[in-house]
């Protein structure tokens, strides 16, 4: 008996919408992950890209627990001397409401080309309209 071993295009792609209304940060990021991944198949493969499209409404009423808001910091550097730039959660979500979400998942996924290509098949939107009806998502219940 052979093992069955799944080709790039055998995997069905679907779309996935989840409302973040309510959520904690990161175990909304983990649940989108696996999906993005294709950890919820049973045909995952590790090397290759299973996983499905998913859609995030109201990422800006997502849930921070404890002192988060004010202590969490995200960091990045500009590539100047000196150059390293600090901005709490709660003056990022002001100008950048979503960033919080993509940010969460994009930690959670490989650090590769193929995590890059997952990242592309996640679309997060601050309110609740969304531009992906014609591909007419299914709601996930988280």
């Amino acid at each position: 008996m052979k093992t069955y071993m799944p080709k790039g295009n055998d995997a069905d792609k679907k779309w996935y919408i989840i409302d973040a209304e309510g959520k904690v940060l990161g175990r909304l990021a983990t649940e989108v992950a696996k999906i993005l991944r294709g950890k919820h198949k049973p045909t995952y493969t590790p090397f290759m890209d299973m996983g499905d499209y998913v859609i995030i409404i109201n990422a800006d009423k997502v849930v921070l627990t404890g002192n988060k808001w004010n202590d969490k910091k995200y960091r990045y550097h500009t590539g100047y001397p000196g150059g390293l730039k600090e901005v709490a959660y709660k003056n990022l979500v002001v100008k950048h409401p979503a960033k919080l979400v993509e940010l969460a998942v994009k930690g959670m996924l490989p650090k590769n080309s193929l995590g890059r290509a997952m990242y592309k098949k996640m679309k997060v939107y601050a309110g609740a309209e969304h531009e992906h009806q014609a591909q007419k998502p299914e709601v996930y219940n988280i």
